[in-house]
């Protein structure tokens, strides 16, 4: 009788699906593709328009190796623009030294960087992409400094610098 009962008990607790078991997915390609963004180009389009890990980056949210930018230790002054379109991301006074191995900055340009939700790697991430043409930017933490206490760990494959007064 106890060995049912406990065999009941288990398939009842193993068949129950909270919240936190629930499998959620982030927003895919053909999901973006379903948005509507300023700037659209076919795949092929992106490929020849983009180097192969702007690519990877941009249009599948791939993420570059760590220290492997040549943005990451750029103290100039200027503006980062996404890679994919020039539209404005990140000014360089918000950009600060997290040693993660990716650039970082506390503050994005408002209304130029969007936001979703990614399960990818079985926890939620808040995800960054440009307003503008949609392309993967990076991912945005609650570790970074004040005055936001946001870190926007970007990929630097996904943007392009421009020094100030050019």
């Amino acid at each position: 009788m106890y060995m049912k009962t406990a065999f009941a008990l288990c398939l009842l607790l193993t068949g129950c699906n909270g919240n936190s078991q629930e499998s959620k997915t982030a927003m895919t390609q053909d999901d973006q593709a379903e948005k509507k963004f300023e700037v659209v180009k076919t795949d092929a389009e992106w490929q020849a328009a983009l180097t192969p890990i702007e690519y990877q980056v941009l249009r599948h949210a791939a993420t570059e190796n760590p220290f492997s930018s040549e943005l990451l230790d750029n103290k100039e002054d200027g503006t980062y623009v996404c890679a994919g379109c020039g539209t404005e991301v990140f000014k360089s006074d918000t950009k600060f030294k997290s040693g993660t191995g990716w650039p970082s900055f506390y503050r994005e340009i408002e209304g130029n960087v969007a936001y979703d939700v990614d399960y990818k790697i079985g926890y939620k991430r808040t995800e960054e992409h440009c307003a503008t043409c949609g392309g993967h930017l990076g991912h945005v933490f609650e570790d970074g400094p004040e005055p936001t206490g946001l870190r926007h760990c970007v990929n630097g494959a996904a943007l392009n610098f421009v020094p100030a007064g050019e």
